[in-house]
Parts: C-alpha cells; sequence; structure tokens
C-alpha cells in the first residue's frame, strides 16, 4: 500500500473513531432503574397482552371452555380470567403482608363476579393492586421473608413478583388457545 493511500486510510479511521467518541460523550448516561420499577415494568407487560386478551372474547362466549379432546374439567375462560385476578390479590397481599382487600371467593374468584364487564372490572383492579404492592418493593426487602399466600410456607417479595407474571403468561396462553378455537385472533396476535 503506497503512502497516500495509508495515510488517507489512518485518517478515515481517526474520523470514524472521533465521531463515534464524540457521540458516545453527547448520549445520555444510562438510567438507574428501581428493583420496583423494573419488576413493575414485567408486570405492566404481561398486563398490556392480558387485559385485552380478556376483553376480546365475547360475552356470550365468556362461558366457552373447550370439550373436544382431553379438556375434561378445564376452566372456563371467565373462570381464567377470574382466577388470574384471584391470585393476582392474592400474591399483592402477600408482599403488602395485609389482608387482601377484596372476597376472593375461591381459586376462580368470587361468585359476585357473574358477568364479563364484572370480570374485567375484577381483573383490572386487581393489576392495580399489583402494581401498588410491587411499588413497595425495594433493594431492602425484596429478598425479606415473607408468609406464602399458597400456604406453603416462606417466600420472599421477589419470588411473589415474579410469579405474577409468570403465572399469568401461563393461562394467557391457555385463553389465547380459548379465542383461536372461537375464531378470534388475540389482539397481541393482530400485527
Amino acid at each position: 500500500m503506497n503512502m497516500k493511500k495509508t495515510a488517507g486510510l489512518l485518517a478515515f479511521l481517526l474520523l470514524l473513531v472521533g465521531g463515534r467518541l464524540a457521540q458516545a460523550q453527547d448520549a445520555k448516561p444510562a438510567e438507574h432503574h428501581t428493583i420496583s420499577q423494573v419488576l413493575d415494568h414485567s408486570v405492566a407487560g404481561v398486563e398490556g397482552e392480558f387485559v385485552p386478551a380478556a376483553e376480546a372474547m365475547p360475552e356470550d362466549k365468556y362461558s366457552f371452555a373447550p370439550t373436544n379432546g382431553e379438556f375434561k374439567g378445564v376452566r372456563t375462560f371467565a373462570q381464567q380470567v377470574n382466577h388470574v385476578a384471584t391470585v393476582n390479590y392474592m400474591i399483592g397481599a402477600s408482599i403488602l403482608e395485609e389482608k387482601p382487600p377484596v372476597d376472593l371467593g375461591d381459586e376462580n374468584g368470587p361468585a359476585s363476579v357473574k358477568t364479563k364487564a364484572d370480570s374485567v372490572k375484577y381483573l383490572k383492579d386487581s393489576f392495580t393492586y399489583v402494581h401498588k404492592a410491587i411499588a413497595t418493593i425495594n433493594e431492602n426487602n425484596l429478598l425479606t421473608p415473607i408468609k406464602s399466600p399458597f400456604g406453603n410456607g416462606i417466600t420472599t417479595r421477589l419470588g411473589m413478583a415474579t410469579l405474577i407474571v409468570g403465572h399469568c403468561f401461563d393461562h394467557y396462553g391457555q385463553m389465547v388457545e380459548y379465542l383461536r378455537m372461537n375464531g378470534i385472533v388475540p389482539p397481541a396476535s393482530r400485527h
């Protein structure tokens, strides 16, 4: 390589590196997030898929449960929604170390939740309560032992906060199947 080409290449590389350094200096520093913000972001993510799925099923299909194949005894669509809301309340109360603020009924929710509108409200209210609970989690209490809401001993706020997301997505997957069996494309799949 001749001297002019080498000098030109070196000048180009210096400009490129210099430009990148200038960009890096102008870039905002990475934003620091708290534990509760990170956990709340995860809960908001699942909420953003779960609630629209609950709203997508028509009222006359809320009692739908599959019957073909190995589906004997599975929850109806409404029971899926109400079950998730009930567990959300249980977990939120555990994190806050208080009694749930509403009647939970059994694992499929209270008997007073009868219509689609009741179920969707119960679900949305449960997420509001979960966000309230998540907001109290910090570096000091994240791993502090708390009583499990499921009667199986001791857990942590971190364990409960991550369980919310996993539990919701477990039932969300089932609800997606129910929606598709009824010819409804889940909102999260409508791109």
